[in-house]
């Protein structure tokens, strides 16, 4: 179940980059504005204050072991996918010795890996003008894993295993046809779906 994130104290936050302090300052007011902007997100807290309704989902809690001149050693590794149900999505991996380093890992990683989606209705079935689905069709790839993901009617709900519904919802996509194809690698799978949904961005929709 997506549970709320902790946001930061926006009057203790010292950023170190020129959009932290643009973000701190009030001259940037909207992730679109860095997105436009075209540098990467370096410090989650940019993404706690401009994104303040972020939810995280937890994908998979899994432990790697290693030998070391001590013995063998366990890692706890965490894939997360965090976003505001609004068109913003994010997905995170996290390592440590322990599980709730790793889980805060990942959720920062995941900050600085959040995009905006397109949204919109491509559906022939519908035609509703109602940003609940996607404007057209589009695939994302992950080593062997391809994700297609295709408008739907409105009320459809999300069409897809558990891994791209997880991802699709916490992005705020609410009507939505889903194939996977090749590996069922859950990191490859949502990793995947992100790619699709990025591409959506990359592509021109069709003129109605």
């Amino acid at each position: 179940m997506a549970e709320k994130l902790k946001l930061i104290n926006r009057e203790m936050w010292d950023p170190k980059t020129s959009i932290g302090k643009m973000v701190k300052s009030g001259e940037i007011s909207a992730i679109e504005q860095v997105f436009d902007m075209g540098k990467p997100i370096l410090e989650p807290e940019v993404v706690d204050v401009l994104l303040p309704d972020l939810e995280t989902e937890t994908l998979q809690v899994k432990t790697t072991q290693r030998v070391t001149d001590s013995g063998k050693r366990t890692q706890f590794r965490v894939v997360v996918v965090i976003g505001d149900r609004k068109g913003h999505v994010g997905l995170g991996v996290g390592k440590s010795d322990e599980m709730k380093p790793a889980m805060e890992y990942a959720v920062r990683n995941a900050k600085k890996n959040v995009i905006s989606i397109k949204s919109g209705c491509g559906s022939w079935e519908c035609r509703c003008q109602v940003q609940h689905s996607l404007p057209q069709r589009t695939t994302g790839k992950m080593g062997s894993t391809t994700v297609t993901l295709k408008p739907a009617p409105r009320g459809l709900g999300v069409a897809a295993n558990d891994v791209v519904k997880k991802v699709l919802s916490i992005a705020g996509v609410k009507d939505v046809w889903s194939s996977a194809q090749g590996g069922s690698n859950l990191y490859n799978m949502s990793v995947a779906t992100i790619n699709a949904l990025e591409n959506l961005n990359k592509q021109k929709t069709p003129a109605s």
